[in-house]
């Protein structure tokens, strides 16, 4: 069988946008080629390789009619379904490139996972958390993993769930947002998993949560806003009346980010947003 030439490469509108913070270069950065039509897959994971970020997206032309546009978001090494900070920054990068969404207020993009609609709020933009498709309980043994890879003792797991929604999350929840910041992760024993965690504040403190993702492996070991997380975080807490309706969660603080992303439950939805911010633009050949 005779396999089709990849195509020429050409210059492509290309951006890095800083997304879940207002001031750049103090959120998670997001590389995004505006106009990826043509490209093959093994193309895209070879430049999301190379861009050395948590996330790299490929915006293309919707294949659902109901969808403004399509993106394929891949890390490092593989290819991710659905990712919260990459939806955040395609749709602002889609948007400054000049975009029209077909409904008023609402975009709708289309990924792995099927369709996500985001809107603007409050100058920010926020998606609706996809359903999670697994939930519920985690082995014993993966919780001693867990333990083990945060440095904690066991007891000191409060609460866990399974939280996917593309990425593999394991969600853990600790006792305050200071045992949160003191992990010390040791990513060979945390070998194999994605683990969340998240703590509360004091009530008062202008924050809800601190909250930090790992990644044993990847490019960043430990992701600086991860949108996936909080959305599956917020569907569990809220839905288990750990926390309210709306809440502002921070991310990053261990890495010298200001990350901050903001969560509200509205009828069946909830939804999760951030500031985005392009800080860089221009053309990259692919």
């Amino acid at each position: 069988m005779t396999r089709n030439p990849a195509p020429a490469p050409r210059l492509r509108p290309f951006g890095q946008v800083d997304v879940f913070s207002a001031e750049p270069y103090r959120g998670n950065p997001l590389a995004v080629v505006v106009d990826a039509e043509g490209l093959p897959a093994d193309v895209m994971q070879q430049f999301a390789n190379w861009t050395n970020l948590a996330e790299t997206t490929f915006l293309l032309p919707p294949t659902d009619p109901a969808a403004d546009y399509r993106v394929r978001i891949f890390t490092g090494s593989e290819e991710f379904p659905f990712a919260g900070h990459p939806t955040l920054g395609s749709a602002h990068a889609w948007l400054e490139a000049g975009g029209i969404p077909r409904q008023d207020g609402v975009l709708v993009q289309e990924c792995g996972a099927g369709l996500v609609r985001v809107k603007g709020d409050g100058g920010r933009l926020a998606f609706a958390a996809p359903p999670l498709t697994r939930s519920g309980p985690v082995s014993e043994a993966e919780l001693s993993q867990v333990a083990a890879g945060l440095g904690m003792s066991r007891e000191a797991l409060l609460d866990a769930s399974w939280l996917v929604n593309g990425p593999n999350w394991i969600g853990v929840l600790l006792e305050s947002a200071e045992a949160v910041l003191s992990i010390r992760p040791d990513y060979a024993a945390m070998a194999g998993l994605k683990v969340g965690v998240i703590g509360p504040y004091p009530a008062g403190s202008g924050v809800g949560f601190e909250v930090r993702t790992f990644i044993p492996g990847d490019a960043a070991a430990e992701d600086p806003v991860t949108g996936s997380f909080n959305a599956g975080a917020a569907q569990w807490l809220i839905r288990s009346g750990r926390a309210p309706e709306s809440y502002v969660a921070a991310q990053g603080t261990a890495l010298g980010r200001a990350g901050r992303i903001h969560v509200d439950a509205v009828g069946d939805d909830i939804w999760v947003g951030g500031s985005s911010v392009s800080c860089i633009e221009g053309f990259v050949l692919l």
